[in-house]
């Protein structure tokens, strides 16, 4: 007889291991517990995908309406002297392409389309730009100038040359040659065909009057180069086109408005005060010599939609937005979204305010 060896039973107890219960039921915490992870890792992310997308859209439409406020703020620089509007009527070219052929020209030009607005800005890219003297000799222009007093220009560069009479078409032209003025002779400018601006005949190509007195001598203005921009709501896109270069560029999508308004005087005559705002229509549908002196400013809005819907709520009813957006120059007009579910989606609107600076002080008495 011998007593039994309780140490084995003991070690055998102890390396039993989990029952089938047990791991079931570790495997089914573990499943719920994953579940919920998966779940408020897919909820984080969709919040992140769409703060992401809207703050992305507020950063674009912010970009888009800096350098709008730029092109809008450079606006007819060149094209003002003597206090007064140049050029009502423009010829213009690159290479055998006419962009102009003796047509109304305004420097700034807000035009009513289908969708909202288009908005022109042309300007000379020169810092000088500008700077004008007086025509020495009447000429068509179409080969030289020669000019009264020193103009720095240089060869490749853009000039302006207009007319002392508003009718009359202007002219730019590329400079390729400048011949120094002398104690006899004044600085002459020659346009050769090899000019970026000097390969088109236009329909009306006038002679440049060089009278004795002003204002009936033509003027030659300094440009260096001339910038395009056009800004335009192409379906829910904003875009900016350079009709000079012919392409275009998509700026901010999900543009559900695109609004635009001059700022204007009562009085020509006062270069500051700002009355009053006004669309594109009526008496300033398109600007004229007499108009353009009132203009004073420019304001611009923007409505965006942000690109991704929010969850609804519990009852399937979309709370992020309870009224359709409004004009942002209009509280009483209603913008219709491109969206039928357009209370799932967040707007966002954003208007600037840009002084024409170029239109004050070139028409200032």
């Amino acid at each position: 007889m011998y007593a039994p060896d309780t140490r084995c039973r003991v070690a055998a107890h102890r390396q039993r291991g989990l029952s089938i219960v047990e791991v079931m039921v570790g495997m089914v915490v573990a499943l719920l517990v994953g579940l919920a992870a998966a779940g408020a890792a897919l909820s984080f992310s969709a919040s992140q995908r769409q703060g992401i997308g809207t703050g992305g859209a507020m950063v674009n439409a912010s970009t888009a309406l800096t350098a709008l406020r730029d092109d809008l703020a450079s606006a007819g620089l060149g094209f003002f002297g003597d206090s007064r509007f140049l050029c009502e009527k423009l010829n213009l070219s690159i290479g055998d392409v006419k962009l102009s052929d003796g047509d109304s020209f305004l420097p700034l030009r807000i035009t009513n389309v289908t969708g909202g607005v288009e908005i022109d800005a042309v300007w000379g890219l020169q810092v000088a730009a500008g700077t004008n003297v007086l025509l020495k000799f009447a000429t068509d222009a179409s080969a030289s100038a020669q000019v009264r007093s020193l103009l720095p220009v240089q060869s490749g560069q853009a000039v302006l040359v207009a007319p002392p009479s508003p009718g009359v078409p202007c002219l730019v032209r590329t400079v390729t040659a400048v011949t120094a003025s002398t104690v006899d002779t004044p600085q002459a400018l020659a346009f050769g065909s090899i000019g970026k601006y000097n390969k088109a005949t236009f329909t009306t190509m006038p002679t440049y009057t060089a009278g004795d007195q002003l204002p009936d001598i033509a003027r030659v203005a300094l440009l260096g180069d001339l910038h395009w921009s056009r800004y335009i709501l192409t379906g829910t896109t904003l875009q900016l086109q350079r009709p000079m270069e012919g392409t275009t560029v998509d700026l901010v999508p999900n543009v559900i408005g695109f609004r635009a308004e001059y700022g204007i005087a009562a009085d020509a005559a006062d270069a500051t005060a700002l009355e009053s705002w006004t669309q594109a229509t009526g008496t300033f549908a398109s600007l004229n010599a007499t108009t353009l002196k009132r203009v004073r400013a420019v304001r611009v809005g923007m409505v965006t939609r942000s690109p991704l819907p929010e969850k609804p709520d519990g009852n399937g009813n979309c709370q992020a937005t309870l009224n359709k957006p409004k004009d942002p120059f209009d509280p009483t007009v209603e913008i219709t979204p491109d969206v039928t579910d357009w209370k799932c989606y967040r707007y966002r609107t954003a208007v600037i305010v840009v002084p024409v600076r170029n239109f004050v002080i070139g028409m200032k008495q």
